[in-house]
Order: structure tokens, then C-alpha cells, then sequence
């Protein structure tokens, strides 16, 4: 399948100067643990917050922007990413602790903070060491695992608007529901100060063993895929719902519903992302018919199709 070709020529030569790096043409199925997906337009790696900040303020309007962490729960459909996609890095990935607190940037890993926490005494965030991707993308999606979620432990947190202004955010301005904030989805977060508890650091080591070990059995953590699928619906269990519609091991060209844990897509090797979304949608719509009952995508999709999808559904 072959990528759409982007209209614009040079978009390049029409960005603001920066202190980092931009980067054309650029292979996004190499940054997604899902691997599909075509290429962004223009990568742009930000030195810090304050170079990021400047590049809002002056990338002309007719710019779209895309923001994209590890892409741990991303799909990017294969004719790729026009406009700009962004992708934060070292200058956002710092984590400091003070007290019971933890500050982290964007970029820093989930299961880093994690560990910054648990060496510095600090309980009560080992939940995150079972979440694959970033504080970044954390606070978009209020994540969480193992009976807490980041709305739980949030001090602050600061995002850029699309001017490139920096705005401090209390709990009660993020707006968390359930996989979601009311942050607009055009803001940027930057990083996050979050708060645990004093504790022993070899209990909080024991407690994050057993969340490893708990994922290792119970999901497909060693096969390309993009997490959970599908949020849970209030008072019920996506997976659950999945099994009795009949799609655990369902399959559409390269792409499966995972035999270990049915709320997980994988690609078997040769998916595309049109493999990967149309089997989504297939669920869905068993789903639906089975059981009354609407799954919402808790992956992110991104992108612009390349065209028609390939592969049949088959059982």
C-alpha cells in the first residue's frame, strides 16, 4: 500500500527557525509500538519548553500540529500525518522528587516516574509502572491501572496553547472523566507534578513486581500492539464483552484480536493500519449486535488513509 503524497511542497522552508530539530518525510511506523502507519509530513523535536512555546507563536495558521509521545496507544493510519507532528523529547523527559512529590516532564516514561518514586520512598504511584507510555499522554487520557488513575494523584499540571502560552492547571481545571480530559485537545502538556505518600521503598518495589508480573500474564506485552482497544463501558467490561460476541482470535489481513487478552490488537507481522482499524470496527460492530452496547476507541487514530482497506474478516 502505497503512501499518500502530501500536497504541500517544501512545508519545511514555510517553519519558524528553532533550537531543535525538523525533520521531513519521516517513517512513523518506526516510533508506534503498533509498527504501521505512513510517514509525518515534518517531525519536530523540540529543545524545551520555551523552543516549543516559540514555534506556536510563529508557525503560520494554515499549519496543522500533531503531538505524539511514544506512541504506546496510537494508530496511525497509512497515508501518514500531514502539517507538523511534534514529538517531545529529552528536553521534557526530566523527573525530580521533593518530599512525597514527583515532578515530570511530558516525555518522561510512565514506568520511569515509577521508579524515580519507589527510590526515592514515595508510594502510591506504582500504578504507573503498568501504563506503557508517557506522563504526556497520561494526563490526555487521565490513565490508569490497577485501581488508580492520574486524576487520583495530580498536583499541577502545564500545558501550551496553541499561541505557545504556558498555563499552570489545578485538578479542577482538567476536567478528568474516565480515559479523558476537557484540556483542549489542541494544548500541549509539558509536564506534571504528582503526589504519592511516604513509604518503604522495598514494599513499593514488591507492589510494582506484582504489577509487572500481573501484565506479563495477562496481556500480549511482547507483541506489537497498542494496548487496550476499547474503554470499558460504565459498569462493564470491554474484554468481557468482546468474548461473548465471538472475537477473541478474529483476524483481517495482518491484523488479530489478541487470543491472550481480547481488548488487545496486535499485528501478527504484516498488518497495515487499515488492517488494524477495520478490524476494530468489525468488533465494534459484533459487539454492538451481541449485546446493545457501543464500544468507544480508547486508542488514539491519527492520519489520513491511503485507501481502500485490505483484507478479509475471518474467524
Amino acid at each position: 500500500m502505497m503512501a499518500a503524497k502530501f500536497t504541500n511542497a517544501r512545508l519545511i522552508d514555510r517553519l519558524p527557525p528553532v533550537r531543535g530539530r525538523y525533520a521531513e518525510d519521516v517513517s512513523l511506523a518506526k516510533l508506534t509500538w503498533f509498527k504501521v502507519g505512513g510517514p509525518a509530513e515534518v517531525v519536530f523535536r523540540p529543545a524545551d519548553a520555551g523552543d516549543l512555546g516559540a514555534f506556536l507563536a510563529t508557525r503560520p495558521a494554515d499549519v496543522p500540529v500533531t503531538v505524539i509521545g511514544v506512541a504506546s496507544n496510537l494508530l496511525i493510519r497509512d497515508g501518514g500525518v500531514p502539517g507538523v507532528v511534534v514529538r517531545l523529547g529529552r528536553g521534557f523527559a526530566n523527573i525530580q522528587s521533593d518530599g512525597s512529590e514527583v515532578s515530570a516532564g511530558a516525555a518522561a516514561l510512565d514506568i520511569n516516574v515509577a521508579r524515580a518514586a519507589a527510590e526515592a520512598g514515595i508510594a502510591g504511584l506504582e500504578f504507573l509502572c503498568g501504563i506503557p507510555g508517557t506522563i504526556g499522554g497520561a494526563l490526555r487520557m487521565n490513565a490508569g491501572a490497577y485501581g488508580s488513575e492520574i486524576k487520583d494523584v495530580i498536583v499541577h499540571a502545564d500545558a501550551l496553547d496553541p499561541e505557545g502560552v504556558v498555563h499552570r492547571l489545578e485538578p479542577g481545571d482538567m476536567g478528568f472523566e474516565y480515559r479523558r480530559c476537557a484540556v483542549p485537545g489542541d494544548w500541549i502538556f509539558a509536564g506534571a507534578r504528582l503526589r504519592g505518600r511516604p513509604g518503604d521503598a522495598a514494599a513499593i518495589a514488591r507492589r510494582m513486581e506484582e504489577i509487572r508480573a500481573a501484565r506479563d500474564t495477562s496481556q500480549p506485552v511482547r507483541t506489537p500492539t497498542g494496548g487496550s482497544t476499547f474503554a470499558n463501558p460504565p459498569g462493564m467490561k470491554a474484554w468481557e464483552l468482546i468474548e461473548r460476541a465471538g472475537c477473541r482470535g478474529l483476524s483481517r489481513g495482518g491484523a488479530m484480536v489478541s487470543e491472550k487478552h481480547c481488548n488487545f490488537l496486535i499485528n501478527t507481522g504484516n498488518a497495515t493500519a487499515a488492517d488494524l482499524e477495520g478490524l476494530g470496527e468489525e468488533v465494534r460492530r459484533r459487539v454492538r449486535v451481541e449485546t446493545g452496547v457501543t464500544l468507544e476507541w480508547e486508542i488514539r487514530r491519527l492520519g489520513v488513509n491511503a485507501g481502500p482497506s485490505v483484507g478479509e474478516v475471518a474467524s
